[in-house]
């Protein structure tokens, strides 16, 4: 995968890069990280995340032994090694995007 991950893609790998959580942490973790500018509604996540699935990038595993069990059975995701790939890929792509808006001046004096 070389071309750019889809914006809610990233935030999703990049929600499951650490333990495994269900879509309502996925959800919350991106709003939280984002300070609101990212909203993952149950259809765009849901879809997501089966597309994600799909492309071999996650896969449904074990709910951790201290999983909440309200409101029912979550399913939990986690990366698979070739999400891990691609997470890493985009976060270079990033990285890069960034010096060049450093070089340029266009943080604010920001880094």
């Amino acid at each position: 995968m070389t071309d750019a991950l889809r914006p809610h893609w990233f935030h999703i790998l990049l929600s499951l890069a650490g333990p495994p959580r269900h879509g309502t942490a996925i959800m919350e973790e991106v709003l939280e990280r984002t300070d609101g500018a990212v909203r993952l509604w149950p259809g765009t996540l849901y879809g997501s995340l089966g597309a994600l699935e799909g492309a071999g990038l996650i896969v449904e595993t074990e709910a951790p032994p201290d999983a909440p069990t309200e409101g029912g059975t979550r399913r939990f995701y986690r990366l698979t090694p070739s999400g891990d790939v691609a997470l890493r890929r985009e976060v270079e792509r990033l990285r890069k995007t960034l010096e060049v808006a450093r070089e340029r001046d266009l943080l604010g004096g920001r880094t």
